[in-house]
């Protein structure tokens, strides 16, 4: 599947918190422009250095890949803990930097009648009198 040029979201949620109050958070790591293996080259490398805080003591750490990332199962003595990272396209960002305008289409040099073409040193090609109807 063509993806083309992109801009892809990396995000990774993760289990957080004890018992009761163990939830998932999500956040976004960062973004990458580009080709979508280019993100999840980017996204491998940010689940194989992850550090969950939880558990605490790990018995063990197991990275799985899917169609769209990574799960990273890591056992403690008493629960295990997921973390997912995911390779997103983006499609919208409300805080995104405006894009900049596109520059306004300016008519070349001699295009119009009121702007003579000019030479590389400003001395206009064809003289403004050639276009005198009095002379005809």
């Amino acid at each position: 599947m063509g993806w083309g040029m992109a801009t892809w979201g990396l995000i990774v949620e993760s289990t957080v918190g004890m018992g009761d109050r163990k939830h998932v958070e999500a956040r976004v790591l960062g973004q990458v422009r580009g080709e979508r293996a280019d993100a999840l080259a980017r996204l491998e490398k940010a689940a194989r250095d992850y550090r969950p805080a939880h558990p605490l003591k790990h018995k063990r750490r197991r990275l799985f890949r899917s169609a769209d990332g990574f799960l990273l199962v890591v056992d403690g003595s008493w629960q295990s803990h997921a973390t997912r990272f995911t390779v997103a396209e983006l499609l919208e960002d409300s805080a995104a930097p405006a894009e900049p305008a596109a520059p306004e289409a300016k008519p070349r040099p001699g295009s119009t009648p009121d702007e003579p073409a000019v030479d590389a040193d400003g001395v206009p090609i064809r003289p403004a009198w050639l276009r005198r109807q009095d002379l005809a």
